[in-house]
Order: structure tokens, then C-alpha cells, then sequence
């Protein structure tokens, strides 16, 4: 009667899995740079410009480091040091 068919599997073309080299932590490779609330030159590097802090994956940023930025930028938002939202406009 009717013809079952099994999904081919492997068939068409594969995908290429574009390796890239894993981003290494900005404040562990220099010990100089430090993280400080008072300093919104730093840390808007890792701002987007919506206003929201960047992810680890993106930043390239240590578990620990990225705590540290996350803490520091709600503490410089919280003063007025940098912009909460998009909406807001900093001079």
C-alpha cells in the first residue's frame, strides 16, 4: 500500500562549526586595570547601547570579573555616573 519512508540522515550538505579562539579576561590577563564604580570610562565598555550590561559570553570576561563589573555598574548607575536606560542621555 503506502511506502514508509525513514528520514535520511547526513544526506545534504553539513554545516561548518566556525571555531573561534575563546575570549581571555581583560582584568586576569592585565593586574593593573581595576574595576571601580567611580570610573565610567571602564566600564562603559561594557555597556550596550540600550543601557543593558553585556553578557560573559560576549565581553570575554571570568566569572569573578564579571560579578565584579555587574556590581560596579549597578553602583555607578545608582549615583547617576551612568545611564540606566537608553532613553537616558548623558552629557
Amino acid at each position: 500500500m503506502s511506502e514508509e519512508r525513514t528520514p535520511s540522515r547526513g544526506n545534504g550538505p553539513r554545516k561548518k562549526r566556525n571555531f573561534q579562539r575563546r575570549k581571555v579576561c581583560r582584568f586576569c590577563a592585565d593586574k593593573q586595570i581595576t574595576i571601580d564604580y567611580k570610573d565610567p570610562r571602564t566600564l562603559r565598555s561594557f555597556i550596550s547601547e540600550r543601557g543593558k550590561i553585556i553578557p560573559r559570553r560576549i565581553s570575554g570576561n571570568c566569572a569573578k570579573h564579571q560579578r565584579e563589573i555587574t556590581e560596579a555598574i549597578k553602583r555607578a548607575r545608582n549615583i547617576a555616573l551612568l545611564p540606566i536606560a537608553a532613553g537616558h542621555v548623558m552629557p
